[in-house]
C-alpha cells in the first residue's frame, strides 16, 4: 500500500489525539465529562450531531443497500430526514430540561422502574451500534493495510482508539473531535462524488450499466419492506439518547434550535452523497471481491478509482467518521451507568474525582464488551436494524409522550419499554419459533412494526386504565400545569 494512505491516515488520528487532549484540560466536574458544562455552541452542535448521526449505518451498511438495490438505500436515511423535521420542535424543549442522561428524564416524568428498564434499553441498542462502528473501522484498516492488518486485528486497533479517545475528556472530547472530524468527511465526499462519476464514464454510463430498478423510488422492495427501512431511522432519530445529550450540551435552547437547522441540511446532503457514491462504486464493481463484502463498496472505491491523494482523504475521512460514531455511541451507554446506576443508587455523594474515574472505567468495560459483539457479528446492516429497532420501539414513544402528553402516566411508560424491548429481542433470536407458529406474512417481517405496536398499545391502554400524573408533575415538561 502507498505510504500516502499511511501518512494521512496517522496524520488524522494524530489531530483527534491532539483535540482530544486539549480538551482534557476542561474536564473538571461531573457536569463538564457528561455534558462539556452545558457549553457547546450552535456551530460545535451542528458537527457533533452531524459525526454521531452519520457513521457505519450509512458509510457501511447504507452503502451495502445502495450496492445491492441502488438509490432506494435513501429510504433508510429517509426515516432519519422526517424525524429530523419534529426535532426542530424538540431541541428547546429538551435544552430546558437540561439533565444529564434520557433515564434522567424517564424517572423525572414516570419513576425510577422507567429509569432502570431505559438503561437497559440504551445498553441494548447502543453498544449494538458501537459493534458495528468497529466492525467497519477493522475493514478499512485491513484494507489500507492488507498484509499486516487482517479485519480481526483491525478491530481490536479501532476498539483501543475509541476507548482511549472517549475515556480522556468525554463530551468535551467528543463534540470537539466532531467538528475536525465533520468538517473533513463533508468537504472530501462532495469532492469526490464528481470524480468517481467521472471514472465511471459519467452518470449516462452507470445508468446503462445498472438495472434501471436502481434509479427508482422503491427499486425492487415493496412499499411495506421500504417502511422497515425508514422506520428504525426515523423513530431512533427522535429518541436519540446521544442526540438528546448533545442538547442538554447546548448554552442555550436558541443553539440547540440552530444546531437543528444545520443539522438537517448536512444530513441530507451528506447521506444523499454516500448512497450516491456507493451506487456509482456499483456500476464500476460489479463483480469481484466488493461484490462477496459489499459494505466496503466506499472505502474499496476511494482505494481503486480515485486519484492517491483524493482517495487517501476519503478512506481517512470515513475511518474518522467511524471513530465519531463509535466515541458518540460508547459515550451514551457509559454515562448511563453512571449517572443511573452509579450515582443514583451506589453513591449519590460520591465526588466528582471518583465520577470521573468511574466514568472513565465505565467506557472501558464497555468498549470490550462491544468489541466482543463485534468480534462475532455478521451482517452490519442486520445488527444496524436490529439496535435501531430496540432503541426506537422501546423508548421513543415514551420519550416523545414525556414531552407531548399530558395522559400517559408511569404504568404505561414502563409496560411500553418492556413490551418494545421483548418483542424485539424475541423476534430477532427465536425466528424458527416464529415460523411455526404465525404466517408467513407476518414471519417475514422486521421487528420494528410488532415491536413498536406492542408499545404504543402498551403505552396507551395502561395509561388510560391507571390514574393521570398531576398537573404540578406534568409543569417541568410542558411549561404550565395541565388543565
Amino acid at each position: 500500500m502507498s505510504p500516502l494512505y499511511a501518512a494521512v491516515l496517522g496524520a488524522i488520528v494524530l489531530t483527534l489525539m491532539i483535540v482530544s487532549l486539549a480538551r482534557l484540560s476542561k474536564v473538571k466536574t461531573k457536569a463538564d465529562y457528561l455534558v462539556a458544562g452545558r457549553s457547546l455552541p450552535a456551530f460545535v452542535l451542528v458537527f457533533t450531531l452531524l459525526s454521531s448521526w452519520i457513521g457505519s449505518g450509512s458509510l457501511l451498511g447504507g452503502a451495502e443497500e445502495a450496492y445491492k438495490h441502488g438509490f432506494v438505500a435513501l429510504w433508510i436515511a429517509g426515516g432519519g430526514w422526517v424525524g429530523l423535521l419534529f426535532i426542530y420542535f424538540i431541541a428547546p424543549r429538551a435544552r430546558r430540561f437540561a439533565q444529564f442522561t434520557i433515564p434522567d428524564l424517564l424517572e423525572a416524568r414516570y419513576n425510577q422502574a422507567a429509569r432502570v428498564l431505559g438503561v437497559v434499553a440504551v445498553l441494548f441498542a447502543y453498544t449494538g451500534i458501537t459493534s458495528y462502528q468497529l466492525i467497519g473501522g477493522g475493514d478499512i484498516l485491513h484494507l489500507i493495510f492488507p498484509t499486516v492488518i487482517t479485519a480481526t486485528l483491525g478491530k481490536y486497533i479501532l476498539a483501543f482508539f475509541v476507548i482511549v479517545f472517549t475515556a480522556m475528556a468525554g463530551m468535551e472530547s467528543v463534540a470537539y473531535m466532531d467538528v475536525f472530524i465533520g468538517l473533513l468527511a463533508t468537504v472530501t465526499l462532495i469532492v469526490a462524488l464528481p470524480v468517481l462519476v467521472h471514472a465511471a464514464g459519467g452518470w449516462d454510463a452507470v445508468h446503462h450499466v445498472l438495472p434501471a430498478a436502481h434509479f427508482e423510488v422503491l427499486g425492487d422492495l415493496s412499499f411495506v419492506q421500504a417502511l422497515e427501512l425508514a422506520a428504525p431511522t426515523l423513530l431512533l432519530m427522535l429518541g436519540n439518547q446521544s442526540m438528546y445529550q448533545k442538547f442538554f450540551s447546548a448554552k442555550s435552547e436558541r443553539d440547540a434550535r440552530v444546531a437543528v437547522v444545520g443539522w438537517v441540511i448536512g444530513t441530507v446532503i451528506l447521506e444523499t452523497v454516500i448512497v450516491a457514491l456507493a451506487v456509482t462504486g456499483s456500476a464500476l464493481y460489479r463483480t469481484g471481491e466488493i461484490a462477496q463484502r459489499p459494505r466496503e463498496i466506499l472505502a474499496f472505491s476511494a482505494l481503486h478509482g480515485l486519484p492517491a491523494w483524493l482517495g487517501a482523504l476519503m478512506m481517512s475521512a470515513i475511518f474518522a467518521k467511524v471513530v465519531s460514531t463509535a466515541n458518540n455511541y460508547l459515550f451514551s451507554p457509559a454515562t448511563n451507568l453512571v449517572n443511573d446506576v452509579f450515582v443514583r443508587y451506589i453513591a449519590p455523594d460520591a465526588s466528582n474525582k471518583r465520577i470521573l474515574i468511574i466514568s472513565r472505567l465505565m467506557v472501558v468495560l464497555l468498549g470490550i464488551w462491544a468489541l466482543y459483539q463485534a468480534l462475532h457479528t455478521g451482517s452490519v446492516l442486520r445488527v444496524m436494524l436490529y439496535a435501531y429497532t430496540v432503541y426506537s420501539a422501546a423508548l421513543t414513544p415514551v420519550i416523545l409522550a414525556a414531552f407531548y402528553s399530558r395522559r400517559t402516566n408511569a404504568a404505561g411508560a414502563v409496560s411500553a419499554i418492556a413490551a418494545g424491548t421483548f418483542v424485539t429481542v424475541f423476534w430477532n433470536w427465536n425466528t424458527a419459533f416464529l415460523h411455526r407458529h404465525l404466517p408467513a406474512i407476518l414471519a417475514d417481517r422486521d421487528a420494528i412494526f410488532p415491536a413498536l405496536l406492542a408499545a404504543v398499545l402498551c403505552l396507551v391502554v395502561v395509561s388510560a386504565l391507571t390514574k393521570a400524573p398531576s398537573p404540578e408533575h406534568l409543569a417541568q415538561f410542558h411549561g404550565e400545569a395541565a388543565s
